[in-house]
């Protein structure tokens, strides 16, 4: 493993929160050497129950490859080689496939524009990892607070670094007095999984619809995760009802050669915002994920987005422990290294959903040109989808 050959350093780092993103925060510390001790109130069983799915970008897989965990994990998941973009207030359809990727990722018989992967294997993988790496001490299920936490671990003795990755409403940030910039849209999110027919099993879609975005993500053969926008009053209706009438309205939302057949679990409505802190870090403690930002899912970017910060918290890490930075100054310069990213991130996230989540009728034609200048300019393609696999500050 990455952090095999690297020297034995004193650094300890202490993790707030064992979800996706803290999970795999306290592994990327662990393999760039240091010490490291993940706590969570829930156990492992709570951490895996999550019913949902993910939509995982090539930035993503790179970093999953730095930790040894992407042969692992691809075994799992279900690779899309065609997304299609479709505005169906004007009726016009771009379709991203493996031409419009970097010569370099067109290659190979794994080559993909991304990849989907459910909540419980990506998480039993991560915990299992966690938990046999000898760099690594597990606090789940454990209500101590962190003081308590490294008391029971090293004595008295306090981390060289904190990571707060406890979510959008983060005890963490709101003890260090960070404020945040927030809105809250009148959107809601719904996800659910259904048996579909008339979907490609590696084809993805975002529909662009009045009510808000609208994804569909293939899973196992013949089913897919819909992750449906609309308004909070809709997405409430949609949630309480029984299985044929949420079919019956799914159908109606979908195109017309997209049928669902049956619904494979509860669909769950969630509320949806911008949120971003006022500061990453203070002191030795930093923000990762979502007690940092949170965004529109369309794009497919929440995830992906905070799995970025954990790629920069992993190159400094690794520059820590050979000695290229100080670990004091860490904090500090993972801040500067994300605001960038963060903020193009969320701006075009929510433009995207101002932008087509209406029938302005002067926005109408505006769309409809965008869209036929991306179906027939293929630099243009490359660059969108660029910007959407790896972030809008790297290049591809």
């Amino acid at each position: 493993m990455a952090g095999s050959a690297m020297a034995n350093t004193p650094y300890r780092a202490l993790v707030h929160g064992a979800g996706p993103t803290g999970s795999l925060s306290a592994l990327a510390l662990a393999e760039a050497g240091w010490q490291v001790t993940l706590t969570d109130p829930l156990d492992a069983e709570q951490l895996c129950s999550r019913q949902r799915a993910y939509a995982f970008s090539h930035a993503s897989r790179r970093l999953l490859e730095q930790l040894d965990l992407w042969g692992a994990l691809q075994q799992v998941m279900v690779p899309f080689r065609r997304l299609l973009l479709c505005d169906q207030a004007v009726g016009a359809a771009v379709p991203f496939g493996l031409g419009d990727l970097a010569p370099a990722l067109r290659r190979g018989a794994g080559a993909a524009v991304g990849w989907v992967g459910l909540h419980r294997p990506l998480m039993e993988l991560l915990l299992a990892r966690l938990q046999a790496h000898p760099a690594v001490s597990l606090q789940l299920g454990s209500v101590l607070e962190p003081a308590a936490c490294l008391e029971a671990e090293a004595g008295r003795e306090a981390p060289d670094l904190v990571v707060a990755a406890d979510g959008p409403h983060s005890p963490h940030r709101e003890a260090l007095g960070i404020g945040v910039w927030q809105h809250t849209y009148r959107q809601s999110c719904l996800t659910a999984q259904v048996a579909l027919r008339g979907a490609a099993a590696d084809e993805a879609w975002e529909l662009f619809r009045p009510e808000g975005p609208f994804a569909v993500l293939p899973l196992a053969a013949g089913q897919a995760q819909m992750v449906w926008s609309a308004a909070s009053g809709r997405c409430r209706r949609l949630e309480s009802l029984g299985s044929n009438a949420f079919l019956d309205v799914l159908a109606a939302s979908l195109p017309g050669n997209l049928q669902p057949d049956a619904l494979l679990d509860q669909p769950r409505a969630f509320p949806v915002g911008l949120l971003l802190a006022r500061r990453l870090s203070s002191g030795t403690t930093l923000l990762v994920g979502e007690s940092a930002h949170r965004c529109h899912p369309v794009g497919g970017q929440g995830l992906n987005l905070c799995w970025r910060d954990v790629a920069v918290l992993h190159r400094l890490a690794r520059r820590a422990t050979a000695g290229r930075l100080r670990p004091e100054r860490l904090p500090a310069a993972y801040g500067r290294r994300r605001w960038p990213d963060l903020l193009l991130t969320l701006a075009a996230t929510d433009l995207l959903m101002r932008l087509f989540s209406n029938r302005a009728r002067l926005l109408l034609p505006l769309r409809r040109l965008g869209l036929a200048g991306l179906a027939s300019l293929a630099p243009l393609r490359r660059l969108s989808l660029g910007a959407m696999t790896h972030g809008p500050c790297q290049p591809w």
